[in-house]
């Protein structure tokens, strides 16, 4: 063995499969149910997204922040999938304790929080520690301890609202992102625009999640108040129009920007035009009871090496003047020794895969899943359970460009492919078609 791979111990398989253990009584439940929560932010904490924007303080929002959550449940085991207003997934120390208390109390054992990547929430990784927060950003430190309970509370008010439930989904490809790294013609986009759509025995809608790729990036970045941004207007026109809740989950995006085209511009206009496009998803979706219903997931953590040492003293002041110390200091603890990133795997009636990884992946990485993906449909979740920064592909990596080079995209060449590698035996395993196959563990596996 090479002493890169000695170095880098990969976690590419699936641990802790959930095998169909349901009684007869369980076994043909297929129940949703969905809530939501407002965690707007106070003013004055840092916003995330520009570096060019140091450590500006927050003067306000232009309209609130939301977490959306469905809770999914079949059989004996449930999944919640929640779409945040943030830059980022909730970091590791937030997921252990959300994890932990939505399993106790609801019995939920798979979690995918998805952040929407708007660049006007707040930084979320500033802690009660000298040098990482305490002191200077109290504020960002207090709303840091309190996001956990606040998407508890969304997930358990979720799953209280179980019920009874069909599910449908419908797809479309549409030319409403770009590409803003590549040079190289044709340039890669993801034009899927999913829906899948919940609704309970009479027909009446639950909820529906939206999954599409583009950087929430349309609000002016010298605006210093929080904004959902365009995902933000989509679901509100979705909402106003179904009467019912609608979550956005980011796709991989990052090389995706939005593409208004000839059509209204603004986070406004950008967001209303493609909610147009759900609705008549949303309708045109067949919704009914699966015939097997089932909830089935995984969680790896996998440890790369970094393309540039945070730990070097020349390296971080270079980080420093382009970002603040807090926040350098804050990716330093966390990438200083390598760098961790999460995949979540879940398999839904044996025919919805749903895939979420903890960064900013770039497009073909979900393009080339879906295609070797032998199931109905597979979703991608960027910014999912939390944010180990850029996922080029390794050809976007030798063009290099924004996220491609090493100072955003500090996970080793490769690390993209390999985990959606790892996703892809995921799914194939969750479907029972590797049960035979030795599998290794990881542990540090967090479920």
């Amino acid at each position: 063995m090479s002493s890169l791979r000695r170095t880098c111990v990969l976690a590419i398989v699936v641990t802790l499969v959930s095998a169909p253990t349901a009684n007869a009584a369980d076994s043909t439940d297929f129940r949703a149910g969905a809530a939501q929560e407002d965690i707007t932010p106070p003013a004055g904490i840092p916003m995330w997204g520009y570096g060019a924007r140091h450590d500006a303080l927050s003067e306000g929002a232009l309209d609130p922040l939301m977490a959306k959550a469905i809770v999914v449940a079949a059989g004996d085991d449930k999944v919640a999938l929640v779409g945040i207003d943030l830059g980022r997934g909730p970091t590791e120390e937030m997921m252990k304790v959300i994890r932990q208390q939505v399993a106790e109390q609801a019995g939920i054992r798979h979690v995918l929080i998805s952040g929407s990547h708007t660049h006007h929430g707040p930084v979320i990784e500033l802690t009660d520690e000298p040098g990482l927060g305490k002191g200077k950003f109290d504020v960002a430190v207090a709303y840091a301890k309190k996001l956990p309970q606040l998407l508890v509370r969304a997930i358990l008010a979720a799953d209280k609202d179980l019920r009874p439930a069909k599910i449908g989904m419908a797809t479309e490809a549409v030319r409403l992102n770009r590409n803003r790294q590549t040079k190289r013609e044709p340039k890669a986009t993801d034009p899927m625009l999913a829906v899948l759509r919940f609704d309970d025995e009479a027909g009446k809608p639950i909820a529906v999640l939206v999954n599409f790729a583009a950087h929430p990036v349309m609000t002016d970045a010298k605006v210093l108040k929080y904004s959902a941004d365009y995902p933000g207007f989509l679901k509100s026109k979705v909402e106003a129009e179904l009467a019912t809740l609608c979550v956005f989950m980011q796709g991989a995006s990052g090389d995706m920007s939005p593409n208004a085209g000839n059509g209204p511009g603004g986070p406004k206009g950008f967001g209303e035009t493609l909610a147009d496009h759900v609705i008549a998803l949303a309708r045109s979706a067949k919704v009914e009871r699966p015939n097997d219903p089932s909830v089935r997931g995984s969680a790896d953590t996998f440890h790369f090496q970094t393309r540039v040492d945070l730990l070097n003293p020349v390296v971080a002041l270079i980080f420093e003047k382009n970002f603040f110390p807090e926040i350098v200091h804050s990716y330093a603890k966390t990438f200083g020794k390598g760098l961790r990133a999460e995949l979540n795997t879940v398999l839904i009636n044996g025919e919805i895969a749903l895939v979420g990884g903890s960064g900013e992946f770039f497009c073909n990485h979900a393009n080339r899943l879906k295609a070797r993906s032998y199931v109905k449909h597979t979703l991608f979740f960027g910014y999912c359970n939390g944010h180990a920064m850029y996922f080029p592909t390794i050809e976007a990596a030798s063009e290099g460009g924004y996220g491609a080079e090493p100072g955003v995209s500090l996970a080793e060449l490769g690390a993209g492919e390999r985990m959606m590698d790892a996703a892809l035996i995921n799914i194939y395993t969750l479907q029972g078609k590797f049960a035979k196959e030795r599998r290794s563990s990881h542990s540090d596996t967090p479920r």
